[in-house]
């Protein structure tokens, strides 16, 4: 059977790849400049004090290359809260999206300085408890998924002290990776993840992970026995396929992706023009668009403290990782 989807995208003419025209106001968002050296650890809505002091505290991470964010990158924190509220001994007291660097070579990756926009536009204007974290694509080299984890771990429980448990003392903090099944299929492929690197993220950390239909998500669990109880999988029970992929495919056929992502993320998207081809992220275009959108930036700042954690974080994993934790919802 013909997927639904490729069929449309087919019958629109390949010459059709250039997005409408702006029509949009004016659009203000925080976008903080590609700075390491200015960066603050955002902690606008983290949860100060814990509801029930008999849980362990979590924070989950999301991360991804996010271009576009979409309502399944937004649902998958959704599903992920109603999972541990409901199925475990956690409270849930953040999730941030951290956004891949530039050092991530992709078809179709809008600058950083763009997606920390658009992912601050998802969030801001549709959650009262997600934040996003500009300090991975602040980078310019590719940062694992390790170390990412380990820069939130140093920032929540080290430089915060965890979170207040409500009858005067603080409690560390358990950190998280939320991603989509892909994931631990990779994981659970014999040469694709070395057992240091899982060991690292798995047994250190662990992860929340949304099934998708049609994927054996128990078989490629099987395979990863020593983490099993680290590994937490959560069944979407509505059905959601939207990637980011297919978001830049429509636009580049200036189809309407109206009601598939948030509509100012949207508007941000017809203001700078972007996915108008596969290519433009590095385009001169995206570049001037990046330095405009920089240079109104507000300062989210302090110094950067990466070269703490960098040393406890995995060495080489190459572009196998990034195809799987950066495609957090099917990019």
């Amino acid at each position: 059977m013909v997927d639904a989807v490729d069929y449309l995208l087919s019958s629109v003419p390949d010459d059709s790849c250039s997005t409408t025209s702006s029509t949009t106001s004016s659009i203000t968002t925080s976008i903080p400049p590609m700075d390491p050296d200015s960066y603050t650890f955002p902690n606008h809505r983290l949860k100060n004090v814990m509801s029930d002091p008999s849980k362990t505290p979590l924070l989950l991470v999301a991360c991804g290359s996010f271009s576009p964010t979409t309502y399944l990158h937004l649902r998958m924190f959704e599903m992920a809260a109603d999972y541990v509220k409901f199925s475990t001994d956690f409270e849930l007291i953040g999730g941030y999206l951290s956004p891949v660097s530039d050092a991530y070579k992709k078809a179709g990756l809008a600058s950083a300085v763009h997606r920390v926009a658009m992912c601050q536009l998802a969030v801001e204007k549709t959650s009262n408890w997600l934040m996003v974290d500009p300090w991975e694509p602040m980078q310019k080299e590719y940062i694992p998924t390790a170390v990412v984890l380990d820069h939130f771990d140093y920032y929540i429980n080290q430089v915060l002290g965890g979170i207040d448990t409500g009858n005067g003392t603080r409690r560390p903090v358990h950190v998280a990776l939320l991603a989509g099944a892909d994931l631990i299929h990779t994981m659970s492929t014999p040469g694709v993840w070395s057992e240091k690197d899982l060991d690292h993220i798995l047994g250190q950390y662990g992860t929340f992970i949304v099934e998708r239909a049609g994927t054996d998500i128990d078989e490629a669990i099987a395979s990863l026995q020593p983490w099993k109880e680290n590994i937490y999988v959560i069944q979407q029970l509505i059905q959601n396929d939207v990637s980011s992929t297919k978001i830049r495919l429509f636009l580049r056929r200036e189809m309407s992706v109206r009601y598939l992502i948030p509509s100012p993320v949207i508007d941000y998207i017809e203001k700078h023009h972007l996915y108008e081809d596969e290519g433009s992220s590095s385009s001169t275009a995206a570049s001037t668009a990046t330095s405009a959108a920089a240079s109104n930036a507000n300062t989210a700042s302090a110094s950067s403290a990466r070269s703490s954690r960098a040393g406890k974080g995995k060495g080489k994993q190459g572009q196998m990782e990034d195809a799987t934790t950066s495609d957090v919802a099917g990019e």
